[in-house]
């Protein structure tokens, strides 16, 4: 169960942040009215919101996911592999420590997306990607067993649309996990019963278990009628302007 968030809205130079998308400039005010949204179905999830302002800076710095590892034994500040974004950690360092939260962190050479890092249970995905690197990922994994997690690494190099691992992938909670076709053959989930996202809806694999609720991208009635037959109650949240900037709803928060 979460029961907290950190938030951050996008600042007016969010255009000008990191995208492989080619879906035209996002629309500042509209990705404002989304964000609001987003962070009101987080209350509605029972979630207690710390929202942080928006730092222009950082363009791509209201996707705080990418910040920090939250787990309740294991609490880890990343490494960014982009290196525009690794100004971002020290607001939110400062916001965890406020809290009164212990926390451990990626050293370079390794570099950590929270993107990459797909929380099931207590069995930890870590994706290898352009922006979470093998001895990122390796440090993360470490420290995840000394907590008592197991983990596995799951390259994606090969896996074409895809920026992070969550970008192609959720944990759904009941030992199932929300897959993109691409994924879904993978050792590492061959335990769980995998929830396929067909190849035209492959943005609504990027959906998030929040307590009672799971909150999915709008617009993919095949999943959402999938989600709703297996008995979850569904959030849809239009994330248009945030998919221009290669962003999910994961991205958009961090939930502990």
């Amino acid at each position: 169960m979460f029961t907290q968030a950190i938030v951050r809205p996008p600042s007016k130079n969010f255009a000008d942040g990191l995208t492989r998308e080619d879906l035209g400039p996002p629309d500042f005010n509209l990705a404002l009215a989304q964000h609001a949204q987003y962070c009101a179905a987080l209350q509605r999830c029972g979630l207690q919101l710390t929202a942080l302002p928006a730092d222009p800076r950082h363009p791509d710095a209201t996707f705080v996911e990418d910040t920090a590892v939250l787990l309740p034994r294991c609490r880890v500040l990343t490494l960014p592999g982009a290196a525009s974004r690794v100004g971002e950690i020290e607001a939110i360092r400062i916001c965890l420590e406020n809290q009164g939260l212990p926390l451990q962190a990626i050293a370079a050479p390794g570099s950590v997306d929270g993107g990459d890092i797909c929380e099931a249970g207590e069995h930890v995905f870590i994706g290898v990607s352009a922006r979470t690197n093998e001895a990122g990922a390796q440090q993360l994994a470490a420290l995840l067993h000394e907590a008592g997690y197991s983990s596995s690494l799951v390259d994606i190099h090969g896996v074409d649309g895809i920026l992070h691992l969550k970008s192609g992938m959720s944990w759904l909670g009941d030992g199932r996990l929300l897959l993109i076709e691409a994924l879904a053959a993978h050792p590492a989930f061959a335990a769980y019963e995998r929830v396929l996202v067909e190849s035209d809806e492959m943005y609504a694999a990027n959906a998030v278990r929040v307590n009672d609720h799971v909150l999915i991208a709008a617009g993919y009635r095949r999943t959402a009628a999938r989600l709703r037959e297996l008995g979850y109650a569904l959030i849809e949240l239009d994330m248009s302007e945030f998919r221009k900037m290669d962003g999910g709803l994961s991205c958009l928060s961090l939930r502990y």
